[in-house]
């Protein structure tokens, strides 16, 4: 089953969406028992996994109130002081249209407007007064699109933007100048590709810039300064330590120092001008990580941090204050799930 299952990820980013349904529900298949063994000794692995644990903890990580839904794969960002997580699957492997708010002032989630379009593996933003879900995946198809949803939390609604020029799942999005970088991913055609599109909310309309050099998935970006930073993901089903920094003055890119250590699935957030990057799976071990990595622009360096509380992959991150905030994700490599909420303070 190993080996069959190598055979299909690798061929997934040529072969399309039924190659790549197909490998992700074997990987679920192989993983069954790992997850039934570990629902027993593993207390952040959401509702199907057991319990999560009471809020608390000591230094660097807080462990905090628990979403009301567990999912893999979801989508997360800030706005206004609080923390969205949007998408994604849910425990019984169905699409995710939920989408949860916490504020972190009374350590509480709150269920709020669900996505028009369930997506998973997508892009969520920030600017302005307005959440953004960028591309991602349709449903349990593994189909990408290229639908942009956006949510006003005063009218707790959620409308439309002018679609992406191509559809893409497994990308990452950040944003700079008020404006959204969409890059990486998979295509309509299942291709891994280093594709490169601004959105502007303001105008309602994309463009298409330098494109990422090394084509990667299941990747991570955040901007600092004039920079955009795009971390690991994979290709061809292997691991990336890929670390490509985009100058959007120039329109150009550059290679920067290796992350050290390779993964995918991974999600990433800038604060105090470095770049953290957290958790990630590796498909070929059905290894996740508990991996907390920061980079410094300033010295061209990353260090080892002290480890998430919970080893998962597929979740997303977010910052308020002078903390970032990583919710969701798989504790198993595949489909695992999680109602994971915890608080890195550097």
């Amino acid at each position: 089953m190993r080996a069959l299952y190598d055979t299909m990820n690798r061929d997934s980013t040529r072969n399309g969406s039924n190659r790549r349904w197909a490998a992700h529900a074997l990987a679920t298949l192989g993983l069954a028992l790992t997850a039934q063994i570990a629902c027993n000794s593993d207390s952040n692995n959401g509702p199907t996994m057991g319990p999560a644990p009471p809020p608390g903890g000591s230094g660097p990580w807080e462990v905090l109130a628990s979403m009301s839904n567990a999912r893999t794969e979801n989508s997360a960002a800030a706005l206004g002081g609080q923390v969205y997580a949007a998408g994604g699957f849910a425990p019984d492997r169905t699409p995710a249209s939920s989408v949860e708010r916490y504020d972190p002032a009374t350590d509480r989630w709150t269920t709020v407007a669900e996505l028009p379009a369930s997506v998973n593996h997508a892009g969520m933003a920030a600017i302005d007064r307005l959440l953004y879900v960028v591309g991602g995946y349709s449903g349990t198809s593994f189909n990408p699109v290229n639908v942009v949803q956006i949510y006003d939390p005063a009218a707790d609604a959620w409308s439309v933007g002018t679609p992406m020029p191509g559809s893409r799942g497994a990308l990452a999005v950040a944003v700079r100048n008020g404006k959204i970088h969409a890059i990486g991913g998979v295509n309509a055609a299942g291709e891994t590709v280093g594709t490169h599109e601004l959105y502007d909310p303001v105008a309602n309309s994309w463009e298409t810039l330098a494109p990422l050099p090394t084509v990667r998935e299941h990747i991570a970006a955040a901007a600092i300064g004039n920079n955009i930073y795009v971390a690991a993901g994979r290709f061809g089903g292997q691991n990336r330590t890929t670390f490509e920094i985009y100058d959007a003055i120039s329109d150009q890119w550059s290679t920067g120092p290796p992350v050290p250590t390779a993964r995918s699935g991974v999600a990433a957030a800038a604060l105090d001008n470095k770049f953290y990057l957290f958790g990630g799976e590796d498909l070929q071990s059905t290894n996740t990580f508990n991996a907390n990595e920061r980079f410094d622009p300033a010295t061209n360096r990353w260090e080892q941090l002290d480890s998430m509380p919970t080893s998962r992959h597929g979740l997303g991150a977010a910052v308020v204050g002078n903390s970032i905030y990583v919710v969701g994700g798989g504790p198993q490599a595949g489909l695992s799930f999680s109602r994971a909420n915890e608080r890195f303070t550097p």
